[in-house]
């Protein structure tokens, strides 16, 4: 799609977010006055002011706010669509079948973003593989820049570099979501694929669906482009045939033979093995990053870096100094000789298993939240495994977590539990039942929807209660 093409067109801004503000930021530089639609289920009074202002300042905007915002999309020709609205709502299935076109920041971005793009997916890692990625890029002195759900959205910074002709000199480091990738007509230069685990199934229909989304990552390279995956990841294995650009593995369970150039851990070590030869990067005592998951999102982050050439000391130098970003096995503090960590974007099974993993003894487990109905079988076997007696619940997958530690822990075992349902409830348990010198997570293996506005309210209020622990 050109700018050019958008002229004249009866245009919808879906969401009106951080996201649907740029959106319309970058179209009226370009169309000051054209007639441009906004729809949002927030009522005027919900929003920030600086966005009311936006809103109540421009003359030549149509406005559909509340419950049934959806019902505007048949008015228009293009709809440019927030990531957290739905493609699969009966009423955008309904315009598409009209010939309504349903598009995007994403597609506006590929299709007009003449750089080099790194784009970053994955059910969990992607906030961590993509800052690595940037800041070893810019430690090496690229131009790179932060880009979507962990940066900035990305049509202001495209506009930018349109207006200043430098998009060619620029790296566009890029997280993507599967709401961004879906139906994806392009795909990044360098595509980073890090794991697939089932997620979103209030959002996508059934769990192929969601799969597909991901793999837009790739699906749209060419020869000349690469691709990153995780070797280890049997959902991502099943795709590899569709493959047309340059592979570059990693994988934790050392050099994978069928592959020409990738990255491997053994011995303590992460190595680059490329034309036969194989060359330590970094021991695993030089990189800050706690758990072994973090250990894939390591290799990632390399390949990338070295696909662009950076040299190894440059590498090491950012892994010597980031600690990890919030909310992601973040260390809180330390209360009567209690080691807090808070790891509340864990909003799968599998992440809370891979963050119990990362300690050699958890003394105290905070689990559940929004129920999607995942399966907490292997969670449950891990929880037993590592021999963790006290567990503290919240309301929904709480309870089904609970019955399923049950049923697999025989008459015998013992366990101190409660449930809780405020943060400070649960936090006052967890700091009775630890022992000293003793570890109690936040980990909850569930979304926190219902108590929490999202996993970063979940875990400020575990901070904020742990320092107020005397």
């Amino acid at each position: 799609m050109q700018i050019s093409q958008l002229k004249n067109k009866k245009i919808l801004i879906l969401g009106f977010g951080l996201e649907g503000v740029d959106t319309l930021n970058f179209l009226r530089r370009y169309f000051p006055v054209q007639k441009i639609g906004v729809a949002d289920k927030n009522k005027l009074k919900d929003f920030p002011q600086k966005t009311q202002e936006i809103i109540n300042k421009d003359k030549n905007l149509e406005v559909f706010l509340g419950k049934n915002y959806l019902k505007s999309l048949g008015n228009f020709e293009i709809v440019f669509k927030s990531p957290g609205i739905s493609l699969f709502f009966k009423e955008i299935k309904t315009a598409e079948k009209k010939g309504i076109e349903i598009s995007s920041q994403t597609k506006i971005f590929f299709d007009l973003f003449s750089g080099k793009t790194i784009g970053i997916t994955g059910t969990k890692g992607k906030s961590t593989t993509t800052t690595l990625i940037y800041k070893i890029l810019k430690q090496d002195k690229k131009q790179a820049y932060l880009l979507g759900n962990i940066g900035n959205p990305v049509l202001g910074f495209l506009q930018e570099c349109i207006k200043n002709k430098n998009c060619k000199e620029k790296i566009a480091v890029y997280e993507l979501s599967c709401h961004q990738l879906y139906n994806l007509e392009k795909s990044p230069n360098i595509a980073v694929f890090l794991n697939l685990f089932p997620e979103h199934l209030d959002y996508y229909p059934n769990l192929k669906e969601y799969y597909n989304s991901k793999l837009s990552i790739f699906l749209n390279q060419k020869k000349d482009d690469f691709l990153v995956f995780n070797a280890d990841s049997k959902e991502i294995a099943k795709h590899l045939g569709k493959v047309k650009s340059q592979k570059f593995y990693f994988s934790l369970s050392g050099k994978k033979k069928k592959f020409e150039q990738g990255c491997y851990f053994k011995e303590d070590s992460i190595y680059f093995h490329k034309k036969g030869k194989d060359e330590k990067i970094i021991s695993r005592n030089d990189i800050l990053l706690k758990g072994k998951f973090n250990l894939q999102n390591a290799m990632a982050a390399i390949l990338a870096a070295k696909i662009f050439g950076v040299s190894n000391a440059d590498i090491k130098s950012v892994f010597r100094k980031f600690p990890g970003l919030e909310h992601r096995l973040e260390f809180v503090g330390e209360r009567k000789g209690i080691k807090f960590y808070n790891d509340s974007l864990a909003t799968l099974p599998e992440a809370t298993i891979e963050a119990i993993n990362s300690f050699e003894k958890v003394d105290t487990l905070i689990l559940g939240g929004y129920d999607r109905g995942l399966v907490h079988k292997e969670l449950a076997k891990r929880i037993l495994r590592k021999k963790i007696k006290n567990l503290a619940f919240f309301p929904g997958s709480g309870q089904r977590i609970w019955q399923e530690i049950k049923k697999r822990a025989g008459k015998n075992a013992k366990f101190n539990t409660f449930f809780g349902s405020s943060m400070k409830e649960i936090v006052d348990f967890c700091y009775k039942k630890t022992g000293k010198n003793g570890i109690c997570l936040l980990s909850c293996a569930s979304p926190s929807f219902g108590l929490f506005k999202d996993y970063k309210d979940r875990g400020d209020q575990f901070k904020k209660w742990i320092k107020k622990l005397s």
